[in-house]
């Protein structure tokens, strides 16, 4: 049976309340939803690569340092397990692609990323710098970007998530996505 979204944000208060026996109620709650995010990141049938557990598991150890801190629910802490699952993918596709140069003009869509398949980790570290360059210029499209992409936060998560309404995050999805087409277009013609 899966878990409501009520249950899970009752867990994370309790947490952030200090109670450490949530922990160990939460983390079968959301094991789940987070390999089932990392599954779709990661669909690769290569031994060499990353799999769903190991990311699943190197983000939980990355978040028990903040288990303790003030979640306001549970897109909240899927917002910060999203966080902790994108720089594991870019430390891992950094690792995997260090040195090598990539050659000719690929289309790419911000969709296409999340399959992740070799070579696809190479365009994972171009839509994160794409995404660091986002930001700059507008934080909430980034940050609504990441959350929608890599937590598959629904856009009414992702509104309370970042404090506005919903039609102000579809603005940002659409502005962002554009944005992103042309940004991630224009480096892999530069190469």
């Amino acid at each position: 049976m899966e878990p409501s979204p009520g249950e899970i944000s009752a867990l994370l208060r309790q947490l952030s309340d200090g109670d450490r026996n949530a922990e160990s109620q939460l983390v079968p709650l959301v094991y789940d939803e987070l390999r089932r995010l990392a599954r779709r990141y990661l669909r690769s049938d290569r031994a060499d690569s990353l799999q769903a557990t190991d990311l699943v598991n190197e983000a939980f150890l990355k978040l028990r340092g903040t288990l303790g801190i003030g979640w306001e629910g549970r897109a909240h802490f899927f917002a910060v397990a999203s966080t902790q699952m994108r720089r594991i993918l870019i430390d891992h596709a950094r690792k995997k692609f260090a040195g090598k140069r990539f050659g000719g003009q690929i289309k790419l869509s911000l969709d296409a990323v999340a399959a992740f398949e070799g070579e696809q980790f190479e365009h994972l570290i171009d839509l994160d710098r794409a995404l660091e360059k986002l930001a700059r210029l507008d934080a909430r499209q980034a940050r609504a970007v990441e959350l929608r992409f890599f937590s598959g936060l629904s856009l009414e998560e992702i509104a309370a998530v970042l404090g506005v309404n919903e039609r102000t995050v579809k603005r940002d999805w659409v502005a962002a996505k554009a944005w992103l087409y042309g940004e991630l277009s224009a480096s892999r013609g530069a190469l």
